[in-house]
């Protein structure tokens, strides 16, 4: 099967998940407590301005009528309106998108640098300190609290030695790159760039914000890829292909690297596509320690307020990531191994 049938057919698949999750989601508010009329109308509302703005919310409405109008609502990019905050729910999501995304990626960088030589290391130098060593802190990083580690940090790198911001996000990674603009003097030929100054003050600023939450929330996933990409060096390092590349006398980096790491590295994107997902609908404790203002964060308060319509925009924004990702991890399964093909 090509790449292009494949990922038309992954898609397919995609669209009928994330119909499952906005039903889901959709059903989810029958089954809570408290009424969204409740919260949204003055504490001595009369029962009649309750009615309108149930009719304004088209609550009023049979339930499968509600389904379709909201499927019809989301076909058109509608998420709905939120009125805790007056605005529409779309663009209170997408406002927030950017500070979770960033935060998970970041995570997930520092995951894969530290972790990947890690595993190699303590899979080259197995039963010896180094493995010892890699092992433990496997342990030490999955038995970690997330809270306690990101409360940890903050003391002790910002209160203590000032040497990081203890919360917010001051400025976001498109942001600082925004400062990078350039002086039109008429011909397209001729442009330079300016403010550089602010261009690095700016993304200095974002490093400085971003690194606690980071640590923070990759060093559970750097723990776990740390064992896997360990098992799967042992794994590969014990195969006929590599005893066959070193006896034809290749560089015993090039038969690590190039060889049993690139076979390693299937399943090791399994997990990176799979937790990448996670980080950006779960990083709710770390947004919470940090006040990093995300997608978690707006879901917790969106829950306190039952603020309904962004509760389902955030939910069926990360179920959409979910599949997005796995579509994309499927993808590259071919590209690391030809062999495993799009199937």
């Amino acid at each position: 099967m090509s790449l292009g049938r494949f990922l038309v057919r992954r898609t397919l698949q995609g669209l009928l998940v994330v119909w499952g999750v906005i039903t889901v989601v959709f059903f989810l508010r029958l089954l809570s407590p408290g009424d969204p009329v409740t919260f949204i109308a003055p504490l001595d509302a009369s029962p009649e301005l309750k009615e309108r703005i149930a009719e304004d919310l088209g609550l009023n409405e049979p339930i499968y009528v509600q389904y379709v109008e909201y499927l019809g609502g989301l076909l058109q990019g509608d998420m709905g309106y939120s009125y805790q905050r007056g605005l529409s729910a779309r663009s209170v999501i997408w406002a927030r998108v950017p500070a979770t995304v960033e935060l998970a990626v970041a995570a997930s960088v520092v995951a894969m640098v530290l972790s990947i030589p890690l595993g190699v290391v303590a899979a080259t130098r197995r039963h010896g300190p180094a493995d010892y060593g890699a092992t433990l802190f496997s342990l030490v990083g999955i038995s970690t609290p997330n809270f306690w580690l990101g409360i940890m940090l903050i003391l002790v790198m910002s209160v203590q030695f000032d040497l990081f911001p203890t919360s917010q996000r001051q400025v976001g990674f498109l942001e600082s790159w925004a400062h990078l603009v350039r002086v039109d003097f008429g011909d397209p030929s001729i442009s330079f760039p300016l403010r550089v100054g602010s261009f690095a003050d700016s993304l200095l600023t974002w490093l400085q914000h971003i690194t606690l939450p980071a640590i923070t929330l990759g060093t559970y996933f750097t723990a776990l890829i740390t064992r896997l990409t360990r098992s799967g060096m042992l794994d590969e390092l014990g195969k006929e292909y590599v005893t066959a590349a070193r006896a034809k006398g290749l560089p015993e980096t090039l038969v690590r690297y190039r060889h049993a790491l690139r076979n390693t590295l299937i399943p090791i994107i399994t997990v990176l596509g799979l937790q990448l997902g996670t980080l950006i609908g779960g990083a709710v404790i770390t947004e919470e320690v940090f006040a990093w203002p995300g997608l978690g964060s707006l879901l917790i308060d969106a829950i306190n307020a039952r603020d309904w319509p962004l509760i389902q925009a955030s939910l069926i924004v990360i179920g959409v990531s979910f599949v997005v990702i796995n579509i994309a991890v499927d993808a590259v399964y071919g590209y690391l191994n030809p062999q495993v093909g799009y199937e």
